[in-house]
């Protein structure tokens, strides 16, 4: 970062806000504005400094009013110039060029093939065909080979929670929003088939990142990797279940008994998650890292995984857990970012949507 000129000082940090809490509620009376005295609030450190309406010349207010409806036009004008549809649309379809395994006959992305057919081939009784694991299928990630089970399950919850809470508004893409969810589902059902274990990760990523190839015709190596008791993988065994756990309100009406697996394996996965804690990027260090290394702890992944079995199975147990766990599991953490590595702030979002909801039951119910 280039440094400042001497004569020049260095801005303190500060943030903008609507409707700033010392003006709010607003006294109608004093402002021509029905809704809010105020309009910004500029908030350096501690002090708290208003821009109002009432404080302007009548030639001032009107050219602020001006100002505002300019923008509000402007706003439309940007916002009209960009087709969400269409991008919704491209959005989904980029999963369909990241499937893996023997692709639908709906496949969209035409110039796609079947690949990685034999993955898990190398897992079980490598006599014995019927025994040996099938873990085809899945998303391979960001434009490579590798599937890394770990930001996988992620996006599979995010994608499940936008058709949860945005469905209604999705239009025609719907349909092909679920389809997403349900080919990553269907994988990680496979990779929990067995008790205790969880495959976590197809193929060696620094082959594949030496060798630059089409899924199709890729010749490098298919290397399973899993966590299972004596290897623990709370992060990416919690994300698990939180996929799992978050697909299946997706499906609960859509298709009631896959609902009830995903659930179910939810329940198991995250039982396994919680017994066995540890990190994958301690247990499978050369394999993830610096790939997929958990920089934020195991701790989140497991609050997430319960705050989504809460929402699921709606036991009480899960809401339990999370406020006997809160310190343990630091659920007061800092929130700076949410993505793949840390929860923190959907976990905030997540509860308090549930205690909201919880709040109002509860109240309706004592007023009855």
């Amino acid at each position: 970062m280039p440094s400042l000129p001497q004569n020049v000082k260095k801005p303190t940090e500060s943030r903008h806000f609507f409707c700033p809490k010392s003006s709010f509620p607003p006294r109608l009376e004093d402002s021509p504005c029905p809704l809010s005295s105020s309009i910004y609030g500029h908030i350096t450190h501690n002090s708290l400094t208003p821009i109002s309406v009432a404080r302007l010349s009548p030639a001032g207010a009107t050219a602020m009013s001006s100002f505002r409806a300019a923008v509000f036009l402007l706003l439309l004008a940007v916002a009209s110039a960009h087709d969400y549809h269409d991008a919704l649309r491209k959005s989904i379809l980029f999963f369909e060029g990241q499937r893996s395994g023997k692709l639908p006959p709906d496949q969209r992305v035409k110039w796609r093939r079947d690949s990685a057919l034999r993955d898990g081939s190398t897992v079980g009784n490598l006599k014995v065909k019927k025994k040996q694991r099938d873990l085809t299928g899945g998303y391979y990630d960001a434009g490579d080979n590798i599937k890394f089970g770990f930001p996988m399950a992620f996006t599979t919850t995010l994608l499940s929670w936008s058709i949860i809470d945005f469905g209604r508004t999705m239009g025609p893409e719907l349909k092909n929003a679920v389809k997403a969810v349900r080919w990553a589902t269907d994988y990680l059902l496979k990779v929990t088939v067995d008790p205790g274990v969880v495959y976590v990760q197809v193929g060696d990523a620094f082959s594949d990142h030496n060798c630059w190839e089409r899924p199709e015709d890729m010749d490098t190596l298919r290397t399973v990797y899993k966590i299972d008791r004596d290897h623990p993988g709370s992060d990416v065994a919690g994300e698990t279940a939180a996929a799992l756990a978050a697909a299946s309100i997706v499906f609960r009406s859509r298709d009631p008994s896959y609902s009830a697996l995903l659930l179910n394996r939810a329940v198991r996965v995250f039982e396994f998650a919680d017994t066995h804690r540890g990190a994958y990027s301690s247990s499978l260090h050369a394999a993830v890292c610096p790939f997929y290394c958990d920089v934020n702890g195991y701790q989140d992944e497991l609050l997430w995984g319960a705050a989504w079995l809460h929402k699921a199975s709606r036991r009480r147990v899960y809401r339990e857990y999370i406020i006997k766990n809160e310190v343990v599991l630091h659920a007061g953490d800092t929130i700076n970012e949410f993505g793949w590595d840390n929860k923190h702030a959907g976990i905030n979002v997540l509860i308090s949507k549930v205690l909201t909801l919880f709040c109002l039951l509860t109240t309706l119910h004592a007023a009855g």
